[in-house]
């Protein structure tokens, strides 16, 4: 299995709720349309805690999202990524990211997933 972790961090213009909205009925529902090859679609939306909650201050995340993209192998990956980068899906995808994210500080990981699932291997 082939996992792509994305880190993005929200535009400064939207409040954390704000993002999290936009990315949810909007931002998602393009990945659900141009990359149809992934198995799972995960948000896990970060908030940040302080060190020392009696404190009553809110730390800050370089972060406010993580996403998961599973795919079956690596050539359902490379066919997702063909189809991304077709110039007019970029296009429509650079578009809507400025509107919700902060594009210079995304992180992409490609995560190639050896699991057993529990048990140990002999």
């Amino acid at each position: 299995m082939i996992k792509l972790i994305n880190l993005l961090k929200r535009n400064p213009r939207l409040s954390f709720e704000e993002f999290k909205n936009y990315y949810e009925t909007k931002h998602r529902l393009i990945g659900i349309e141009h990359v149809p090859q992934a198995l799972y679609y995960a948000r896990r939306y970060l908030r940040p805690q302080s060190n020392n909650p009696f404190e009553g201050y809110e730390a800050t995340s370089d972060f406010d999202v993580i996403t998961e993209l599973w795919f079956a192998d690596r050539a359902a990956y490379e066919e997702s990524i063909a189809h991304i980068s077709l110039s007019e899906v970029m296009a429509l995808v650079v578009e809507d990211e400025e509107k919700v994210c902060d594009r210079d500080k995304g992180r992409f990981f490609l995560i190639e997933d050896e699991r057993v699932d529990g048990r140990a291997t002999k």
